[in-house]
């Protein structure tokens, strides 16, 4: 009964490492996170970043290996 959970959660948590490490991995590229659309703004002892451009970027990049992998 608990079988089909379990291959889930090791997929899941395989996908989580490759995830991160890829984001470890892209975390050392100096442009990486600090492209022209990304919000950040600092007021005082708070600080606010959403990364826009990199998100999108992402998405395209994701979204185009899907693709090639589907055919």
């Amino acid at each position: 009964m608990f079988a089909p959970l379990g291959k889930w959660l090791v997929a899941a948590g395989l996908v989580l490492v490759l995830a991160g490490l890829a984001l470890w991995g892209l975390g050392s590229l100096g442009w990486f996170g600090r492209l022209p659309g990304d919000i950040y703004l600092r007021r005082g002892h708070v600080t606010f970043y959403f990364p826009l451009a990199t998100c999108i970027l992402l998405s395209v990049i994701i979204s185009l290996l899907l693709m090639l992998f589907r055919r």
